[in-house]
């Protein structure tokens, strides 16, 4: 656990710099005045934690504090407490139902978001918690996606269906679901393309996928976990809306916030979509996929 929340600060370093570094900058021998306030506001929306809820902190920031000397602490731990409490609801694990045999989650999201070596430290987190798993490559139009899963699969001892190079990705996820069911795997994870600049495609490939599976399992899948990149920080909004218009989305992943100063994506994400955050990825290992904690989060952003 001390070697998660280490990592977690010094994946989050850029993100905390940013935003600790701007309140120190700002606050040092300082009334809560109006200038301290629009600085604070500008510095919020820059870290990507969206318009509206960088006013909203302001606000409840100056409530019986304006034109009163205040410290940098006292700014970072109001914002901690304040991103805690809009972090906390949304903070919720993913924990599959495997009286379903197999609970099936397919997991969506653009290419380069970090989707297929999600996938594979997932898969193996699920391992070690003592569940048999099956992955299927249903992206069949990027090869070194299949063959990317297929080394996850190996490292982890986890089987791995695939498909010739372009063909139906639903024919692959329904014969990965055929044998994960006749087979009786707890859990099959399936990955799909993420060509969001050909939607309309895209989102007829990932109904047909979501359709053939329910011809096995009515409920089936059970969970579509969107995978977004914090680098992208905004676009992850419009990310999000794209995907929801196609499927409907139960979850999020969000990776790469050891490679941004954009870690409030996070809380806007929450805050305009209310869907769980199951977990966030602060690094390339395979045990670099962390569950979400709203509390270590929001400290760490601030710098607390």
């Amino acid at each position: 656990m001390a070697d998660f929340f280490s990592k977690l600060k010094t994946g989050l370093s850029k993100s905390s710099g940013k935003l600790g570094g701007g309140i120190a900058g700002i606050f040092t021998k300082r009334k809560l005045d109006a200038a301290s306030i629009e600085a604070l506001e500008e510095l919020l929306i820059e870290a990507d934690l969206g318009a509206k809820t960088a006013a909203e902190l302001v606000a409840g920031l100056s409530k019986g504090r304006f034109d009163k000397a205040i410290s940098p602490e006292e700014v970072r731990g109001f914002l901690a407490e304040e991103i805690h409490k809009i972090l906390s609801p949304f903070a919720i694990p993913l924990v599959p139902d495997i009286s379903k045999k197999p609970a099936v989650i397919l997991v969506v999201g653009v290419n380069g978001n970090g989707k297929t070596t999600t996938i594979g430290k997932l898969a193996a987190q699920l391992k070690g918690q003592g569940m048999s798993v099956m992955l299927a490559a249903a992206d069949t139009f990027r090869a070194a996606a299949a063959e990317q899963l297929q080394s996850w699969g190996e490292r982890a001892g986890i089987p791995v269906i695939t498909g010739p190079a372009e063909s139906d990705p639903a024919s692959v996820a329904f014969r990965a679901l055929e044998e994960a069911h006749a087979k009786q795997y707890d859990v099959l994870l399936i990955d799909t393309a993420g060509r969001l600049q050909n939607k309309a495609n895209l989102m007829e490939e990932l109904q047909k996928i979501s359709k053939v599976l329910k011809k096995i399992d009515a409920g089936a899948p059970h969970h579509v976990i969107l995978v977004l990149d914090a680098t992208t920080g905004q676009n992850a909004i419009s990310q999000l809306q794209a995907f929801k218009e196609m499927m409907n989305v139960t979850g999020l992943i969000v990776t790469k916030l050891d490679g941004t100063a954009k870690g409030g994506i996070v809380v806007a994400l929450a805050r305009q979509f209310a869907l769980p955050i199951h977990f966030i990825g602060i690094g390339e290992g395979i045990d670099d996929l962390n569950a979400f904690q709203a509390d270590d989060f929001a400290n760490n952003i601030i710098g607390l």
